[in-house]
């Protein structure tokens, strides 16, 4: 009896650290949105803004296409602001989501753009 007790009692921990975690990993995706996303967005309208020409006209359609496409996903937008250099793998660690950022990518891997094949 007092080994189902005791079981029972590590079941009820382990249920409420696994609480504890996933309330952190929402927290860190309403960070995404609220400290990350705008950032990113005017980051992006100000490099389509500078790499405007006659092959890359980056019209308002343009720019509404590219920003559709980074911000509809938190990992997209995590990934834009690491690659523009909003924020870095410093800031993960000293706001502790660097695991957070890790499971984040995992989770959305198939939201991630495919990595660009050099020409050799």
């Amino acid at each position: 009896m007092e080994i189902i007790a005791i079981l029972a009692l590590l079941l009820l921990i382990w249920m409420l650290w696994q609480l504890v975690k996933a309330k952190r990993f929402t927290r860190f995706k309403r960070q995404i949105d609220t400290e990350l996303k705008d950032k990113v967005i005017a980051n992006i309208i100000e490099e389509l803004t500078l790499t405007r020409s006659e092959q890359l006209p980056n019209n308002e359609c343009h720019q509404a296409a590219t920003l559709l496409f980074w911000t509809q996903y938190k990992s997209r937008i995590l990934h834009a602001a690491l690659t523009r250099e909003i924020v870095d793998q410093q800031w993960l660690i000293d706001t502790g989501n660097l695991r957070n950022a890790q499971h984040l990518f995992f989770i959305e891997r198939h939201h991630l753009p495919k990595p660009q094949q050099t020409e050799e």
